[in-house]
Formats: C-alpha cells, structure tokens, sequence
C-alpha cells in the first residue's frame, strides 16, 4: 500500500473510531511476544487452534489480529496500543490454567474469545474472581447466560435458544414442525446437550414427535450406523446438533449414503459448509452471520479483511473482530480504563454497528448480544464461486419483528448477578 493511502486510511479509521460510528479497530501480535511499551493495553485472548473446533479458532485468530491492527492504526485507545497475547485453549482444563496466567503474571486488562462452552465457563470463573472483563465470542451454552452468568462476562455467540428459534422460523414456514417426525443427533458436549434441549422443547411446544436423539462423541469421524439407523427409522426430519468438523463429516457422509429425507441443524459455521464443499453441503442452517450480509459496514469488513489475509472471513472471524473494537469503541468513549465504567456503557449502549443491517445492543440483565441472524442453504444453480455454493437468507427476525424474539426471557433463561 503507498504511503499516501495508508495515510488516508488511517486518518479514516481514526474518526470512526473517535465518532463511534462504525467498528474499525485493532492489531494483534503472534502468541508470545511481548510490545516494548509498558503502557499497552494487554487482552488476553484465548481459542480453541486445535481440535475438533481448530478449524474456527484459526478464524477468531485472524479476525481478532484484524481488530488489534486497525485500532492501534486509528490510535489506539485513549493514546495507548493494544497488546494482543494470544493463546490455544484447547480444554477447559488448559483454558483455565491459561486465564489465570493471562491475570498473575501477564497483568491482562480483559479475556476476549473461546468457542467451547465448558472452557468459556471455565474462562469466566477466572475473570470473575479477578473482576476482569471477559467478552467470549464463541461460546452457545444457554447455561453461560442463566445459572452461570457473571456480570463481568458478555456474550457476543448467540446462545441456543437464538439458534433453534432461528432455524425453527423456517421449518414452521416450510410445514416441517407440527405433525413431523423429528430426528436428532447431538454432539456429546456441554454445548450439544445444551443445544438439544432447547431443539426438543421447540418441537415439543410446536407439536413435532420426537423420534430419537443419538449422542455422538466429538472426535468421531465415521457415521455409518447413524446414517443406516436413518433408513430403519424414516422421520420426516434429520436435525442436526452436531459441531465443528462433526457436522462437516456427518453432512459429507449424510450425501454420500443418498438419505433422502429433509435435512436441518440447529447450528452451523461457514467452517464446515466451506469444508462440506459443495457437493456435499445441504440443509437449512441458522448462523449469526457470513460474507454476504449485503449491510455497507459488513461489506466493507469483508474487502478489509480479505485484503489483509487473502481469506474471506466467517462468522468466528466476525465475533473475534467485533469484541475488539467494541472495547475499544467503550473505553474510548467512557475515555476510561475502569472496569465498572466499562460495564455500565456496555450494559447502556445502544445502536452498535454490528455489522448488519440493523444495529444492536447488550441487554443489561444476561449481557446477551441481541443482533438479526440469518439461514443458510446450498444455491439452488450450484452458486456463483468456489465459496459462495450457498445462499444467505434475509435477516431473522425481518425488518419489522422484535430482535429480541429469538432470544430467551428472564422466565426462560434466569439470570441473577452476584
């Protein structure tokens, strides 16, 4: 890039920034490397690089590196840099002994990422004890947001019941719930338990039947015998709550065997439609957001993202990003470093640029990000480009419904902060 340009972004990105008006932010450094300044701001950011749910962390990498290096290009915040120590988490176990560090030794400002929702909980015990902000950007459990919630914890994944609720829109509108023959498969996890009761008491309020629900083990990579137990039982619906690379290989075998029975999940990530491919992928899926959201501030993101990394960025990518600058954009503003001042703007803020078509907020009692999602599907002409062999659907709720309806009530999903 010529001196000239970079200039002229830069001085762009700096009055976003400083207006609040759009979410352009920060820089990240490789894990281990230490900035010279003692006045950086540290984040400690933790995801899974590895594992059954590598494929995402490497998308939350990338996209939290993204926000690190354009608010240290617009300034940084309150004329200090951001630090980014980045780190595998790989189990809970790991997770935790990591945040800890992150807090005694590192002195980290706030914990930003994960996916797994059993090493999120594990995550925001730390912060909590060391009443430390944690923004974790992947992680589903209802569970985080109800009898686990912590005030010093926001969530920007959706949780569960945002996804069936998402997903159930469309098999309601396609005739697929009251009356149907429902069959599941779970991931044997915190988040795929979690994510089947919210399934089955969805189709258990709509009039679905329950057929069957298989728990299947996360390192599991062959499904013969789901898929034969799929011709015995014949349902009318295959719904999946499977994860990571589960769901790629379970889709890719659920076409190889020709099962001829409507397909659906209750949650999906561009990670495994990308590794499906297209001759594999196939369903209706919900998911929080992908490269063709046609909003200005989302296209926008997607030339910077795809610029710097020579990638078209996913959903993790996004959740990663915007934690970022979303701290950045709060401490800016409240031109402060206080924990509790930080708390209070983001219970309080209003129309944040999501990247969507329609702003967003934190709600002040579970701290859920309340935003539009979307459905996925193959392209019915087979797409246009190597990426792009699905479809994204008009936002969720439409222009017109409560963002607030696809998320749980204070009844459904009580929240008390200690």
């Amino acid at each position: 890039m010529a001196a000239e340009d970079a200039g002229k972004v830069s001085r762009i990105r700096r009055r976003l920034l400083q207006g609040g008006a759009a979410m352009t932010a920060g820089l990240v450094m490789p894990p281990y490397v230490r900035a010279q300044s003692k006045e950086a701001i540290r984040l400690g950011h933790l995801t899974p690089m590895t594992g059954f749910l590598g494929p995402m962390g490497e998308y939350a990498v990338l996209g939290a590196r993204l926000a690190v290096e354009e608010v240290n290009a617009a300034g940084g915040v309150n004329g200090r840099q951001i630090e980014l120590l980045a780190e595998d988490s790989v189990n809970p176990q790991t997770a935790s002994t990591k945040a800890q560090r992150m807090v005694d030794r590192d002195n980290v400002f706030a914990l930003v990422g994960e996916i797994s929702s059993a090493s999120g909980l594990a995550i925001s015990q730390v912060a909590n004890r060391a009443r430390k902000l944690f923004l974790q950007t992947g992680c589903n459990s209802n569970e985080l947001r109800g009898s686990n919630c912590s005030r010093y914890m926001f969530h920007l994944e959706a949780n569960n019941t945002m996804y069936v609720r998402t997903i159930g829109q469309y098999l309601l509108k396609e005739g697929m719930v009251k009356g149907k023959r429902w069959m599941a498969f779970t991931a044997d996890y915190a988040f795929g338990h979690d994510l089947f009761q919210q399934t089955k008491k969805f189709m258990d309020e709509n009039g679905a039947e329950f057929v069957s629900n298989d728990m299947l083990p996360t390192d599991a990579t062959e499904f013969s015998a789901s898929l034969l137990k799929i011709r015995q039982q014949k349902p009318d619906l295959v719904i999946s709550n499977l994860a990571g690379n589960q769901t790629t290989n379970f889709t890719k075998q659920y076409n190889e065997f020709g099962i001829d029975v409507p397909y659906a999940g209750a949650d999906m990530n561009m990670t495994s439609i990308w590794g499906a491919g297209k001759n594999s992928f196939s369903g209706t899926w919900p998911i929080i957001w992908t490269h063709q959201v046609q909003a200005p501030s989302a296209q926008e993101f997607v030339k910077r993202f795809q610029k710097r990394w020579d990638k078209i960025p996913e959903n993790q990518a996004v959740n990663d990003y915007l934690a970022i600058i979303l701290l950045a954009k709060a401490m800016n503003e409240t031109q402060s470093d206080d924990t509790e001042e930080l708390i209070k703007y983001l219970e309080t803020a209003k129309d944040l640029d999501l990247l969507r078509g329609r702003p967003g907020y934190f709600r002040d009692w579970d701290h859920q990000l309340i935003y539009e999602m979307y459905t996925v599907q193959p392209a019915a002409d087979g797409g246009s480009g190597p990426q792009d062999f699905m479809v994204t659907s008009s936002p969720v709720p439409g222009a017109d419904g409560d963002l607030e309806s696809l998320a749980p009530t204070k009844e459904e999903n009580a929240c008390t902060f200690a």
